[in-house]
């Protein structure tokens, strides 16, 4: 019963809180810019378990002016871990920007997944058998007197792209059911990251514009939280916020210590920083002329609706929100 009112209250609040009538309804996927899409696909399949659910390459003006770039030759594979999924990014033309060498996790171009495992000791040794590259200095037990975190271990790593990614593992009762499995080591995507230089600001974009509903909040400090971002003297405040389905959106801002860097204002889709977070709406115009109407800027000229729905959706507009992370309006027909 409890559950049932839970669902019901948090689907009211999706159908009232955006102004423009329409909210996102699903957070349909998290769009990672490759330099390599075989060595990526590779890694994503036979080191954390991902399926490859369709490949496609496209090119064209309505690929361009979605994108924002002239003269792009995208070639995009979408691949599945339990019931969330990527969409690998390679940007055959132009060709994007390295990541910068000094990338830190503070820093406001910053973003991962945080991949669910069934055992983090098991998912470690597997991730160390590949050689991945450590951003953490190893998995953290986060301690029990933070009520919201105390019990979660976590690790952060690089895969061989350069993109950050997080594994997590919740203790018995925390997080949802399915992450209490056992059958898979890897279970699926709980949540994107991503680093934001004040919260309020970004609940206007995420809650207030999107229609997205805040699940949660903490305050995390210590040598573990410290060790887990590799970031002396880190103090968070992450907000956690959902669509009515798919992984959620976590705001990370860092109290301490100040001076994360903006996000380059020159970003573009092919610079290998560069990530989406992919929305299914109903009135991808409407959203549109919302959010430029609010003053966030647009990736895409405009509502963009493309020839053929090679991608999985034929209309689509990408905005940024206040920081310049970007987020994708998807209609699929």
């Amino acid at each position: 019963m409890k559950k049932h009112l839970c669902a019901t209250l948090m689907l009211t609040l999706l159908a009232t809180v955006s102004s423009w009538g329409a909210t996102v309804s699903a957070v349909d996927s998290v769009g990672i810019t490759v330099a390599d899409m075989n060595r990526a696909v590779a890694f994503y399949r036979d080191v954390l378990d991902f399926r490859k659910i369709d490949e496609h390459e496209v090119t064209g003006d309505a690929v361009e002016h979605l994108f924002g770039e002239f003269g792009v030759r995208l070639r995009v594979v979408r691949m599945r871990l339990g019931d969330e999924d990527i969409e690998l990014m390679q940007f055959l033309a132009p060709r994007g920007r390295p990541d910068p060498v000094d990338s830190r996790s503070n820093d406001r171009w910053f973003q991962h997944v945080a991949i669910i495992v069934s055992d983090m000791d098991k998912a470690y040794a597997r991730l160390r058998e590949h050689n991945i590259e450590h951003a953490s200095s190893g998995p953290q037990r986060l301690p029990d007197w933070n009520p919201n975190a105390g019990g979660i271990s976590a690790f952060y790593f690089r895969d061989p792209e350069g993109n950050t990614l997080e594994i997590l593992a919740f203790p018995p009762g925390k997080g949802t059911a399915k992450w209490q499995r056992k059958d898979a080591l890897f279970l699926g995507i709980d949540h994107t990251a991503i680093v934001v230089a004040n919260t309020e600001n970004s609940l206007r974009f995420y809650r207030d514009s999107l229609g997205m509903v805040v699940a949660g909040h903490s305050e995390n400090w210590g040598t573990e939280q410290e060790h887990l971002n590799n970031v002396f003297g880190a103090r968070l405040r992450i907000t956690a916020l959902r669509a009515a389905r798919g992984p959620g959106v976590e705001l990370l801002e860092y109290l301490a210590p100040q001076g994360g860097r903006p996000m380059p204002v020159d970003t573009q889709p092919s610079d290998l920083w560069y990530w989406q977070i992919n929305f299914l709406s109903e009135d991808v115009a409407a959203g549109a002329a919302h959010l430029i109407q609010q003053g966030y800027a647009g990736v895409s000229s405009g509502t963009v609706t493309l020839p053929l729905k090679e991608l999985g959706f034929q209309t689509g507009f990408i905005a940024r929100d206040p920081d310049g992370h970007a987020s994708a309006l998807r209609r699929s027909n």
